[in-house]
């Protein structure tokens, strides 16, 4: 069995039952440098058989009597690579960061500029303060496309929660033909762009009346967002242990009440992602609601800033000031969920979580 020298003997507990007994007997065999001290390697070596030296060329990825020699580090060279690639990665981080809040520098600059100061110099702070563009935007119409949007929102995030949680509990709960089939069906959804559904949305609200009206857009808010509610809850809905739900099922309970009491408040992380996301995408949404919201009293907050212009001009600090403020409420919104963010993301990818 080869040995090393005094300074570089590294042997694991696993490696250790396989030396020979002669050798584990000894009374100062251990495993660190300081206690092998009174350790006398050159009768051992002499016992053991071997030659006096051994080169690390020799022992690098061998196994040699049961005593596995791992190649020697290059520590200045590994060094040099992890801080390479740490340092690429941060610097890819700080430009995709710049990139990201570049807009928001932008806006919020451009919504106490001048017109004129914003077209001069539209990335430049602002030399002096001007808050004309907010008093332009906080006004009495401005006020009611804000409880417009807030209605719309509610709404919508609300009926997509509850039809979304049933579907996915329905499907992953009950078994029935042709379930794989739905599931698949109302994934697929997901990839389908609102603007290919405009002409027939149209056609089907002008029938119903229902133009100019809010009704139109939650549900046309809801059938958008109730493919990928479905997919992340019926996802972690598959985690929830069967035995939990047959103990409340022993216990009396009818299928309602183990989904009231027991599915949802286990599913507090996803469905607080959803509420989240779905919040951000009704909020933002221009196209449909352009479309369908017709009349002035119904504008939502998005449809009613882009207002903001003449035939000829465009009021640009009136436009960033109305951004600012038609953010605040999503920022906040995100502030108080991001705690289940990820983790309602990530929720259901592993068994048990």
């Amino acid at each position: 069995m080869p040995l090393l020298s005094q300074s570089s003997i590294s042997i694991t507990r696993h490696s250790r039952a396989k030396l020979p007994s002669w050798l584990v007997r000894q009374p100062c065999f251990c495993l660190s440098r300081r206690s092998c001290s009174s350790l006398d390697f050159s009768a051992l070596r002499k016992r053991a058989g071997v030659p006096s030296v051994i080169s690390a060329r020799t022992l690098r990825g061998n196994d040699r009597g049961g005593v596995k020699f791992p190649a020697p580090r290059t520590g200045a060279r590994a060094l040099r690579g992890n801080y390479g690639a740490g340092a690429l990665r941060h610097g890819i981080l700080v430009v995709a960061g710049i990139i990201a809040l570049a807009p928001v520098y932008l806006m919020i600059t451009g919504s106490v500029k001048t017109q004129d100061a914003f077209l001069t110099s539209p990335w430049a702070l602002p030399q002096s303060l001007s808050f004309h563009a907010y008093d332009t935007v906080f006004n009495d119409q401005f006020m009611q496309w804000f409880m417009n949007s807030m209605i719309v929102t509610a709404g919508a995030v609300a009926l997509t929660m509850v039809c979304g949680s049933l579907a996915a509990w329905g499907l992953v709960n009950w078994p029935f033909r042709g379930r794989d089939t739905i599931l698949g069906v109302t994934v697929s959804l997901m990839v389908v762009p609102p603007v290919v559904l405009l002409i027939p949305l149209f056609q089907a609200g002008a029938a119903l009346g229902w133009i100019s009206t809010f009704q139109i857009v939650i549900l046309i808010y809801l059938g958008l967002m109730l493919p990928f509610s479905i997919y992340l809850l019926a996802n972690f809905f598959t985690t929830i242990p069967a035995a939990l739900l047959e103990a409340a099922a022993l216990d009396g309970a009818s299928p309602l009440q183990v989904f009231r009491k027991i599915v949802l408040p286990l599913s507090g992380p996803p469905i607080a992602t959803l509420v989240v996301v779905n919040l951000l995408w009704a909020w933002n949404e221009l196209l449909l609601a352009l479309v369908f919201l017709q009349s002035h009293d119904t504008k939502t907050l998005m449809v009613g800033i882009t207002g903001f212009h003449s035939r000829y001009s465009l009021d640009i600090p009136s436009v960033m000031a109305g951004m600012t403020v038609a953010t605040l409420p999503l920022v906040i919104a995100y502030l108080f969920g991001q705690r289940y963010f990820i983790k309602g993301l990530t929720a259901g990818g592993l068994k048990g979580e």
